[in-house]
């Protein structure tokens, strides 16, 4: 989820601003378009309505009928084979792992569930519990056969899941096919996930706030967008607070140990997929290492807020 504030502009010009919300991938989507008249927005959202759907019949690991499901129930007993767009999003999964050291991994919904953030946790599960917690977690446990298009998962009782890149992939995938269809401009929100084209109707950039989790109401930076993408990770709704530390539901899926240090990173560049998984991977690794791999993605810029309420922004030119 993102802390991210939209601010449009009303509407006097030839084209209108339609927007319309929705659930889609167990989460809230909006859809917004500048087009000609509502009619045509109609049948553009439904257009994207229907990309978002046709992807998660491919990669949620909740529905029984999908690829990854099939995955899922063969871990440890045989490969199986995929379409090419589902073996190509494991493929980059498995390349932002090896980006973070494995602080990004999209194994670890295999993991234990020892940690509650509801509140209600108030000591440290044992080291041993969290050591056995991730020991079906571990892309280097994923196999790709690039020739016969197959996935196989060499542990027993270990999964997969796209809850992590799926969102920013299928925003990135609404913009594509809009964009594709004629659509001159607009959002594609994914739960926060969100990615850009074009223009206001009135010709003004897409102003996206980035809030303050430590101030309500309070905007940290205003991003004005058009061909961009965005993308928050944070711990900021949910967390267990244990002697006073603060430990985020963004699970280390190396240690087992939540992260801690931030409490938000908003991260905004070209594509929401890898700008999600960069502000996942940086959760878990911290200001330090995280700055150190945002160098590698030259067309990324970060916003990053630490457990103290510390903003630490971009200075790259």
């Amino acid at each position: 989820m993102a802390l991210l504030g939209f601010m449009f502009m009303s509407n006097s010009f030839s084209q209108i601003l339609f927007k319309k919300q929705m659930t889609l991938m167990g989460s809230v989507f909006e859809i917004s378009l500048v087009d000609q008249d509502s009619l045509k927005a109609k049948k553009h959202m439904d257009e994207v309505v229907a990309e978002v759907s046709r992807i998660e019949d491919l990669i949620s690991e909740w529905r029984p009928h999908t690829q990854i499901s099939e995955v899922n129930r063969y871990a440890g007993i045989k490969p199986v084979k995929v379409d090419r767009e589902v073996l190509e999003l494991t493929k980059r999964a498995i390349q932002y792992a090896q980006n973070s050291q494995g602080a990004f991994d999209i194994s670890i919904v295999a993991m234990d569930k020892i940690w509650k953030f509801d509140g209600s946790m108030t000591v440290m599960p044992s080291e041993e519990l969290i050591r056995n917690s991730v020991t079906k977690v571990g892309y280097q446990h994923i196999k790709i056969d690039s020739a016969a298009s197959t996935i196989f998962l060499e542990l027993p009782g270990m999964k997969i899941g796209f809850g992590s890149i799926g969102k920013g992939y299928a925003a990135d995938r609404g913009r594509e096919i809009m964009k594709n269809s004629g659509v001159s401009a607009g959002i594609v929100n994914a739960s926060g996930d969100l990615s850009t084209w074009g223009n206001q109707p009135n010709g003004d950039s897409w102003k996206i706030g980035v809030n303050n989790p430590f101030k309500p109401h309070q905007m940290v930076q205003i991003l004005q967008l058009n061909e961009m993408a965005v993308a928050t990770s944070g711990s900021y709704e949910k967390y267990a607070e244990i002697h006073g530390k603060r430990y985020s539901h963004i699970i280390n899926p190396v240690t087992g140990y939540p992260a801690t240090g931030l409490t938000s990173v908003t991260i905004y560049g070209p594509s929401a997929e890898i700008a999600n998984a960069l502000s996942t991977s940086i959760m878990v690794l911290g200001v330090k290492e995280g700055r150190k791999l945002i160098r590698n993605f030259p067309a990324y810029r970060y916003i990053f807020i630490t457990d103290k309420g510390k903003i630490i922004r971009d200075n790259r030119k």
